[in-house]
């Protein structure tokens, strides 16, 4: 399907190598994937980029920033991208919508597809479909639909699609998605959940109260933030007002976020629970756990060019976290003996800081003994009038269009 003219040996080689990574590791399980993975030359799709950056197998190629140094595009990483088309399940004759285009996916879409299917890419910024635009013609991949569109509106003339892939980070559902899933269709969202993204592959499922989309797999992910009318920013709360600390909410601030004001003029309260990991282990189930299990779940961040060592997370950037009324804490590591785990530990701050960590250290506890090594929460997606007694849920997450429920499979 492709027009390329030779390329340099070494853009091959790193391809290969790439996908010969991807396979070693089961982020590519199907013949068709590793084909198209192979064939497609990423680093075309990615132009002034040089071939180590294109093809580094983690890593996204950022393709557009604000004025601000925000990141706005990008071409998604290698193990990102394989992992996402496997979830999709894209067949020959199949129609496909992808949200947020770039043009590499696409073409990966349209050699799934084949002649007989179909692939429509939109993104509502027109530098960013005109860029996709010329490089798909540019490498034979014409038949792909690109459109300039906010896609939280139903596509125009597009009619129903067997599966949606939406390649921006989303805080909810479009309802303009699912309306334009045939039955048994597939999407595949990169869902943020509690300051959490997942890319989640859902399929419809019908029950006695009606139809919702249900996951099949969920897979820990990070996405360019969607922009237009489904953008929603974390709230930042600033501890004691300051830009030392902040407390970054994705669903509402707390009641009364005032009542934390006084919490750092307390001694920290640190405490050590006894939960080791790996150095290489998935924390998945451990960051839902406390999703599910705190109501003030949120993530903590420390401006280094103003930390006084009030706190002292072990990522500066990134700390899970809770508050609890006048209370705040959060996650801590440090090595063990044997330099091949961490431990977890504690640090809380405000009149019940031990109470609080008790209450942590007691659902790292938990996950330990009946969470780790186990499958992901199932995530269900109902309309937002559903009422509570027809959800299913060990904590439900209510967005604008829908309610997420998160519930553990039963044991």
């Amino acid at each position: 399907m492709t027009n390329t003219t030779v390329e340099p040996d070494e853009a091959t080689r790193l391809r290969n190598k790439v996908v010969d990574e991807l396979c070693a590791a089961s982020w590519i399980a199907s013949p068709e994937i590793e084909a198209v993975m192979r064939k497609v030359p990423r680093h075309e799709f990615t132009p002034d980029t040089p071939l180590d950056k294109a093809y580094n197998t983690n890593a996204a190629v950022i393709t557009k920033t604000d004025e601000h140094g925000v990141q706005l595009s990008s071409v998604s990483a290698p193990q990102i991208q394989a992992m996402m088309l496997e979830q999709a399940q894209v067949r020959p004759g199949m129609r496909v919508l992808e949200i947020g285009s770039g043009g590499l996916n696409a073409a990966y879409l349209a050699e799934l597809v084949g002649e007989d299917g179909e692939v429509t890419t939109v993104d509502i910024d027109a530098e960013v479909t005109e860029r996709a635009r010329r490089l798909l013609d540019e490498h034979g991949y014409g038949r792909v639909h690109v459109v300039t569109v906010d896609a939280a509106e139903p596509i125009p003339d597009l009619g129903e699609v067997d599966v949606v892939m939406v390649t921006a980070g989303a805080w909810d559902i479009s309802p303009a998605w699912t309306s334009q899933l045939k039955p048994g269709g597939r999407l595949v969202v990169p869902l943020r959940m509690r300051g959490l993204t997942r890319s989640v592959a859902f399929t419809q499922v019908k029950d006695e109260h009606g139809e919702h989309l249900e996951s099949e797999s969920a897979r820990i992910c990070g996405f360019v933030p969607m922009q237009g009318s489904t953008a929603h920013r974390e709230e930042l709360l600033l501890v004691n007002g300051t830009p030392e600390i902040g407390l970054r909410f994705d669903d509402g601030l707390p009641v009364d976020p005032h009542r934390l004001d006084n919490a750092i003029t307390m001694p920290r309260h640190e405490q050590w629970t006894g939960v080791t990991i790996g150095l290489q282990e998935l924390l998945d189930t451990l960051q839902m756990t406390m999703a599910i299990s705190l109501p003030g779940f949120c993530t903590m961040a420390v401006d280094e060019d103003l930390d006084t060592g009030v706190v002292a997370p072990s990522n500066p950037r990134f700390a899970l976290a809770a508050v609890e009324d006048d209370t705040f804490a959060y996650l801590v590591t440090r090595r063990t003996e044997d330099n091949k785990h961490v431990e977890y530990g504690v640090h809380a701050l405000g009149p019940n800081a031990k109470q609080l960590a008790d209450k942590i250290a007691d659902v790292l506890r938990d996950w330990e003994a009946h969470r780790r090594g186990g499958p992901s929460p199932v995530i269900r997606v109902y309309p937002a009038s559903t009422p509570d007694d027809q959800i299913r849920a060990d904590r439900v997450i209510d967005k604008v269009h829908t309610r997420i429920s998160l519930s553990w499979p039963a044991e």
